[in-house]
């Protein structure tokens, strides 16, 4: 085979290889891993921890990693709290235990960064936010920032810099951990139509949205799911 023909060859084969994965991103469901992220995190806001045990197992039966699921239930005590977050973080440590017992290797998975230290944390973090709202951010917040500029300072120097800052889990991700705890929790609908139109921007469709409203509904019943279901249409009308 001549040099012409070899390169002609990787190219096909390259633009091959991105173009299935192309196809496959855009495929309207979730995979397997994709799935386990939303019931886990769902398992977690609602604090269903015997549910929870049995699909951490699914879930590194389906491929994520440990750290992957530890980077969800670390995320999660920023929108249902610490006591919830915690409680899930130590069945998890159970079950990788009984996992281990029973002669199963798991997966760690992508190295967790610990430390941030940007110049300037706040900023990074708006900055985060302006990415996946697609809406400038002002210093402080309106309205709560304004109110209390605490809370906006650890909404921004924490939660969208501190954690976001770790590449173990991508944005997409973050959005589907969030969206899955807001949607599973009662009286959150403002704050999950926010994270519906965020989820949006990191390429999340609405098909694939309805389909984790089907998976909420198996995980924390119809009337959630339906309110999940009628913010998902609120947020596509806007």
């Amino acid at each position: 085979m001549d040099a012409k023909k070899w390169k002609f060859g990787i190219l096909l084969f390259v633009f091959t290889l991105i173009t299935s994965t192309m196809n496959a991103q855009n495929n309207s469901d979730f995979n397997t891993r994709q799935q386990s992220l939303i019931k886990i995190s769902s398992l977690t806001a609602t604090g269903n921890l015997m549910r929870l045990k049995a699909e951490l197992n699914e879930g590194l039966d389906n491929g994520l990693t440990v750290n992957e699921i530890k980077e969800a239930l670390v995320q999660l005590y920023a929108y249902c709290g610490f006591p919830r977050s915690l409680n899930a973080i130590n069945t998890f440590k159970t079950v990788l235990d009984e996992r281990k017992a029973n002669g199963l290797q798991d997966e760690e998975g992508r190295k967790i960064m610990v430390e941030n230290n940007p110049p300037d944390k706040y900023e990074q973090g708006r900055k985060v936010l302006e990415a996946l709202s697609g809406v400038p951010q002002s210093k402080p917040a309106p309205g709560f920032g304004e109110f209390a500029p605490r809370i906006d300072t650890f909404l921004k120097e924490h939660l969208f810099a501190d954690i976001f800052a770790s590449d173990v889990l991508s944005f997409q991700q973050r959005e589907l951990v969030t969206i899955a705890a807001l949607a599973s929790i009662e009286g959150l609908e403002s704050q999950l139509q926010s994270h519906i139109s965020m989820g949006k921007n990191t390429g999340i469709k609405e098909e694939q949205l309805l389909l984790a409203a089907h998976l909420i509904e198996n995980t924390v019943g119809s009337k959630k799911a339906n309110i999940f279901r009628d913010t998902i249409h609120k947020a596509s009308s806007k």
